[in-house]
């Protein structure tokens, strides 16, 4: 079984007046992690509006080649050069399917809470898929007919549906209580 690849979230929120300089220091990062073995590649997602938090994605081929990284002196002095542009950044790892299910602070689900998750997104995708574009692929071999329906399929379950389906499922995935809050009766 090959290693599975490692997802490095950190969330930074940037300093009053520092925008800028944030954000030319984040390229530099985000280059500087491209030059190390095992980079799979990296993003930056924007805050929404009225908000100052950004989240920097770092992933690589494993937890090994992902510690190279981070314990390198370059990684340290990059760093050391974003001292004052950010404020104290928050940090969390996830490996394989379990980016989608952990969230910080929090265990991860087990693996057949994942399967339910991952199925009851892929289910009613799959089937409207084969409604909508079944009979059109139908004439197609094998092979070529199964390409085109997950290069199809697969953006749609990983960036919309399972995302989608870990947020509605989520209080039954951490093992919270999905019934409601009891009303208190008050006291005449």
């Amino acid at each position: 079984m090959s290693p599975s690849p490692v997802t490095l979230m950190v969330a930074r929120r940037v300093a009053r007046g520092r925008y800028r300089d944030f954000i030319q220091w984040l390229e530099e990062g985000r280059e500087l992690a491209a030059d190390f073995a095992g980079y799979l590649g990296s993003g930056v997602l924007a805050p929404p509006p009225g908000d100052d938090e950004y989240q920097i994605i770092f992933r690589f081929r494993d937890a090994a080649t992902l510690a190279v990284w981070e314990h390198s002196a370059s990684r340290r002095a990059w760093l050391a050069r974003g001292e004052g542009l950010f404020e104290a950044p928050q940090e969390h790892r996830a490996t394989g399917l379990d980016r989608w299910f952990q969230e910080a602070g929090t265990p991860t689900p087990p693996r057949w809470k994942q399967a339910i998750t991952i199925w009851l997104a892929f289910f009613p995708v799959s089937l409207a898929f084969q409604g909508l574009f079944g009979e059109a692929l139908a004439g197609l071999p094998l092979v070529p007919r199964v390409l085109a329906s997950t290069l199809m399929l697969t953006p749609v379950m990983v960036f919309l549906f399972i995302p989608l389906s870990t947020r509605l499922l989520g209080p039954w995935l951490r093992g919270e209580s999905l019934r409601p809050p009891r009303l208190r009766r008050r006291s005449a």
